[in-house]
């Protein structure tokens, strides 16, 4: 029998990524382009995520940071490497967009947990671990309830709720707030970061 999670989900993920993509493409060159002219370098970041059932794979987004480094060679904060144009793609969600691949190659979905650092898994609780037993998401419950702005045990807390509660209706609900939390640009960074502060088991 059909599920909404198991395969009406996945259908319409994989059929909606694909027709964005077609659309979307002759921005997203463009936007190639000028992050490559930002970042003295390449305009994508990759780097490996946790997916449905602990599964890694590895997130494309625009990159909007770039490589600068103190005199040891190490990466300066991220407030220093966020580009003036890389903070306009940031606070639009545009950085977002290559994430589409990732739909059709099924390692995330439009709406879900947010995929987080491999080096998160061993610090995770029982029960926040619950929140990769559903395919990872662009936006989700979380990021419409507070994004970056709210502390780490909270958005686990929303990402588990939306495990438990998962439905078409629910991921409508999420995608228009979603649209509505961009054009206004709220919880784009976390309190004193330009992004998010990182996640140590504990806050």
């Amino acid at each position: 029998m059909l599920s909404y999670p198991n395969h009406i989900k996945i259908f319409f993920d994989f059929v909606s990524a694909l027709l964005l993509l077609a659309i979307l493409s002759p921005l997203m060159l463009l936007l190639s382009f000028a992050l490559m002219v930002a970042n003295s370098g390449n305009p994508f970041f990759f780097q490996p995520r946790v997916g449905k059932g602990n599964r890694i794979f590895k997130v494309i987004k625009f990159k909007t940071m770039n490589d600068r480094k103190d005199p040891n060679g190490i990466l300066l904060s991220d407030d220093i490497r966020l580009t003036g144009f890389g903070k306009w793609v940031r606070k639009t969600s545009l950085d977002e967009l290559p994430q589409l691949w990732n739909i059709l190659r099924g390692d995330m979905s439009f709406v879900g947990p947010r995929p987080l650092l491999v080096e998160y898994l061993p610090l995770y609780s029982v029960e926040q671990r619950r929140r990769h037993s559903v395919t990872p998401g662009i936006t989700g419950w979380a990021q419409i309830n507070g994004r970056n702005a709210i502390q780490w045990k909270e958005k686990f807390n929303f990402d588990v709720w939306y495990v438990d509660h998962i439905s078409f209706w629910l991921d409508v609900k999420i995608l228009l707030i979603t649209l509505l939390k961009v054009a206004k640009a709220e919880g784009i960074s976390g309190r004193g970061v330009a992004t998010a502060e990182k996640f140590n088991g504990k806050n």
